[in-house]
């Protein structure tokens, strides 16, 4: 007999997922060389994109103050993530790009959530996770959800 759950218990469990999820993948990229790698720093590498943006454009993808942005930047810099060079068109402003190491990052977090999502697979069975997925993706685009400016969003 299924006993009904209380309204709050979804938030907690799916941010539960979420977090169980994120914390083994930083545990594996502590592993594989990253271990001062942080969840924003791949919502903003991802924000920051192959073509590379500047500060303001950094802050207004993750929903964050330009000031927020700057920080980050500064701490995605500092551990090699991204790059910054002279704007190709605006002598004023300074691209942030992702470097080498920045790529590296978020190749390893893609085949690593791969991983995780083959663990979940064998735990769940595939047309549980599928399903899962396409429940999850109907629900979060019936609601409009901007997983973009997620980062700011949580602030």
């Amino acid at each position: 007999m299924t006993v009904d759950r209380f309204g709050f218990e979804l938030p907690l469990l799916l941010a539960g997922a979420f977090r169980s999820l994120v914390e083994a993948l930083h545990v594996q990229l502590a592993a594989h060389g990253h271990p001062d790698a942080r969840p924003l720093h791949g919502f903003a590498l991802q924000a920051i994109g192959a073509d590379g943006v500047t500060v303001s454009e950094l802050g207004r993808r993750l929903g964050v103050s330009k000031q927020a942005a700057a920080k980050t930047a500064a701490s995605l810099e500092k551990l090699g993530y991204i790059v910054r060079e002279q704007h190709a068109t605006d002598a004023r402003a300074v691209q942030l790009r992702r470097s080498p190491r920045g790529e590296e990052l978020l190749s390893a977090s893609a085949e690593i959530f791969a991983r995780l999502r083959a663990g979940w697979v064998r735990e769940l069975g595939i047309e549980r996770i599928r399903a899962l997925e396409d429940d999850l993706e109907r629900i979060a685009n019936a609601g409009a959800a901007k997983l973009a400016d997620f980062p700011g969003w949580l602030r």
